[in-house]
């Protein structure tokens, strides 16, 4: 594989809660990553709500971003965290090392393989072969990966964040923030959030960008993004000053 100077290898992306903006941010680095000439997979361990018919993570990825690879590991019914998921749904929930064999199996043919999560950083997303518990944080730490927190803008944020920060270094496991949503009208709490969270962030997805043409959303991911992420975004003061 060729020479890559940003994040490389497994990237867990994970969040501070249910509905941050997970998988549009996935997409934007996955757009951000194939631009920069990276072979870009993205897995989703364990996704949930598939009787809803809404799409998939996977196939919002695949519509914004399109991957090389695009693969989910296992899927359940109902929209629950994906341990309850499978036991409402009779089925065998998903073992953690079959999980990490899955991302090295494509980490072996791609230069990036973002593995999404389902909700936050310690959600139940199967068993381990002891019968406890594991997740996304269980996760980045077996496969030795960083790990992309996505975060909301707004009043609550800080606490969140710091929250699931503090987990990852517990674990010794890297970490960068992003914002999921930042709103086309900020307000004061908006940007007294993004002062203090800068020097932990690696980028910021617009509100809305999962609405975007395609073609669209893959052209402007690379400014979202620091270098960290294959994007050119490297002055937060010239971003704010652009976006005000």
């Amino acid at each position: 594989m060729r020479a890559v100077t940003g994040w490389h290898g497994a990237v867990v992306v994970t969040g501070t809660d249910t509905g941050v903006g997970k998988t549009v941010v996935t997409a934007a680095i996955a757009a951000a990553a194939q631009a920069a000439g990276l072979r870009v997979a993205m897995v989703k361990p364990g996704q949930t709500g598939t009787a809803t018919g809404e799409p998939s993570d996977a196939d919002v990825v695949t519509r914004l971003a399109d991957p090389a690879t695009v693969r989910t590991i296992a899927s359940y019914p109902e929209p629950l965290a994906p341990l309850a998921a499978a036991r409402v749904a009779a089925a065998e929930p998903l073992e953690l090392y079959a999980a990490v064999d899955a991302v090295r199996e494509e980490a072996d043919k791609h230069d990036l393989v973002l593995v999404e999560g389902a909700g936050g950083l310690l959600v139940p997303m199967g068993l381990r072969p002891s019968g406890e518990p594991w997740t996304i944080a269980d996760l980045a730490v077996s496969l030795g990966a960083p790990a992309v927190v996505v975060s909301r803008a707004g009043l609550g944020t800080l606490n969140h964040t710091a929250l699931t920060l503090e987990a990852l270094e517990r674990r010794a496991v890297p970490a960068g923030v992003m914002l999921g949503a930042w709103p086309a009208e900020p307000e004061l709490v908006h940007w007294a959030n993004l002062s203090e969270l800068v020097p932990t962030m690696v980028g910021a997805v617009p509100d809305g960008a999962g609405t975007l043409e395609p073609g669209v959303f893959r052209r402007s991911a690379p400014g979202w993004l620091t270098p960290a992420l294959y994007g050119v975004l490297d002055d937060w003061r010239a971003w704010a000053d652009e976006t005000s």
